[in-house]
């Protein structure tokens, strides 16, 4: 097993990733630079700590703020399905925990992310630095997004919206792929959108999904 530049990250979590990207491969992910990645991250540093004994189960879980950190078949579908290339410019609307931003940093890309709960801001972004994971962090509005930063390459929306913001279609580039959940809160389909021409846009749809709900808005939730 190869060290890994992560204190804390023991032998013990690495055989456990190393166990989870198998059952990523046997659920359809194919991407092996996406599967290369998430098998270095400690997703365990990630988790709330009544959860790290978990933190190798495809599954969700809770963390601060009634939010979850994602299944990591999820991040992985989205990621692959979002084939994002280094040295890309990404917006990643919805830090959460992080760990999705890690994911989106160690593939090389140039990442932007923002989140609207303060508290889940103030924790992702201190821990993305410590874990020298090298991004920008925003305190924001996702619906609103980045305009003074864009266009940007792709999109990655980590919340179940009812529809794409139209702000975020136009800090897309063209030729640039955007990929979120669109649908109610009971369900959302996995929809990518991508950029043809200035005012036309193409979309494909994979398969049904639940996220939390994106909401408009900050939020100073502590």
């Amino acid at each position: 097993m190869i060290s890994s530049r992560f204190a804390g990250d023991h032998l013990q979590y690495q055989g456990q990733r190393k166990k989870l990207i198998n059952q990523l491969k046997k659920k359809g992910i194919q991407s092996a630079r996406v599967l290369e990645v998430m098998s270095a991250i400690p997703r365990h540093l990630f988790m709330e700590s009544g959860f790290v004994g978990f933190a190798y189960q495809d599954q969700a879980f809770p963390i601060s703020a009634g939010q979850t950190i994602s299944q990591p078949y999820t991040v992985a579908f989205q990621t692959e399905l979002l084939d994002p290339h280094e040295r890309q410019k990404v917006l990643e609307v919805g830090t959460g925990s992080g760990y999705q931003t890690a994911v989106l940093v160690e593939l090389g890309l140039r990442v932007y992310t923002i989140e609207r709960i303060k508290c889940l801001y103030q924790t992702s972004s201190a821990l993305l630095r410590n874990l020298d994971f090298g991004s920008q962090c925003f305190y924001g509005d996702g619906y609103a997004g980045l305009p003074t930063y864009g266009p940007f390459d792709r999109i990655l929306i980590t919340a179940g919206a009812p529809e794409i913001p139209g702000a975020l279609k136009n800090q897309l580039k063209i030729g640039g792929v955007l990929v979120a959940p669109i649908g109610p809160q009971s369900k959302q389909v996995m929809t990518r959108c991508e950029r043809i021409s200035e005012m036309e846009f193409q979309e494909t749809y994979h398969g049904d999904f639940i996220f939390v709900p994106m909401l408009k808005g900050k939020s100073d939730t502590e």
